[in-house]
């Protein structure tokens, strides 16, 4: 249920702008192809992930039991982590001149959401994969029991942190609860648990609900969240449902094709036939739906113009999920 990973900029990957797709085809203004030069997203993003990082050590210190923290310790806080979510979170709340320090308490619980999903999509029962972020999976190193643990203690402990943590002076109550909800469903039997059970048990005719289910919500609730808490009217947080849910599929679509092309150049076989548009496509058609999401996703931010350059991170926020211009996190 990863909204990111960790994958260095890739000189061979290039979305063609101009090639056909067999979708309608949805093009970007002029105005917003060009944002993403005139904003050092780069800046912003490491700097958020500094402060987000240092909140989310002192948020999960190590106590009794000591095991099931060490375990939630190792992912949360693991090294190059992007923190897509957070960030996300906090550049939409800015977006309608709220406050950042509003912001941050849902953002770590987001990232803690995150890592919990992360967790339990790693273990042998469900994805069974031995590795996350370029080290051992969780299970791998505290077993499937702590794994499990873990993870089921960092649901909680993040809506906990958003209600304990956010300044009542900058976010009124009926906007937490909001916030919590948007959370509960986004995670839930009709999110991102719905989108697990037909990864395991759907066949390839599921890749759409699939993708948008395991990732698209991630992205979908990081963005509604950060609306949510800056009072945003309702037309925008649906503005921000649709654009936070084309960029977290557009992200893993890009992932699954530049771990396509690592493997072919390796000659390597790929481990198995997953639901993903690679998977189930082929890598000409996933770049094809990446296209038309990075156009989809700068469609509803078109919509933000009266906010001027305060729009600039989501904007460029798309071009870097399609693009990978730089690395981030693995500096930290």
């Amino acid at each position: 249920m990863a909204f990111a990973t960790i994958i260095s900029p890739s000189p061979s990957l290039h979305l063609r702008r101009n090639r056909p797709i067999p979708q309608q085809r949805i093009r970007c203004s002029s105005s917003s192809s060009s944002i993403s030069t005139k904003f050092d997203l780069k800046t912003y993003w490491t700097t958020l992930i500094m402060e987000i990082n240092q909140k989310l050590d002192e948020a999960i210190q190590v106590q009794y039991p000591q095991q099931i923290y060490e375990a939630m310790r190792y992912s949360v806080l693991a090294k190059g982590a992007k923190r897509a979510p957070p960030v996300m979170c906090v550049a939409a709340c800015e977006l309608f001149g709220g406050n950042r320090l509003a912001a941050f308490p849902t953002a770590c619980a987001l990232e803690m959401v995150h890592a919990a999903s992360l967790i339990h999509d790693d273990l042998p029962c469900m994805d069974d994969d031995p590795s996350r972020r370029g080290r051992p999976s969780n299970h791998t190193v505290f077993g499937v029991d702590m794994a499990i643990l873990a993870g089921d203690a960092l649901f909680p402990l993040g809506f906990r942190h958003i209600v304990s943590h956010t300044p009542s002076n900058l976010v009124p109550e009926p906007r937490l609860l909001r916030v919590v909800t948007e959370i509960a469903r986004a995670v839930g039997s009709t999110g991102m648990a719905a989108g697990q059970f037909l990864d395991l048990e759907g066949g390839p005719n599921s890749v759409e609900f699939v993708q948008e289910k395991k990732y698209g919500e991630m992205g979908e609730c990081s963005a509604v969240c950060g609306g949510l808490l800056a009072g945003a009217a309702d037309d925008d947080i649906q503005r921000l449902r649709r654009y936070g849910r084309a960029v977290g599929v557009l992200y893993q679509v890009v992932d699954d094709v530049l771990e396509e092309k690592t493997i072919q150049d390796k000659d390597e076989k790929k481990k198995k036939n997953d639901k993903s548009y690679v998977g189930v496509y082929g890598v000409e058609k996933a770049m094809d739906v990446a296209e038309d999401l990075r156009a989809k996703a700068k469609r509803e931010l078109d919509g933000f113009e009266k906010y001027g350059e305060r729009v600039f991170p989501l904007y460029s926020f798309v071009d870097y999920a399609a693009d990978r211009g730089f690395s981030v996190g693995d500096q930290f």
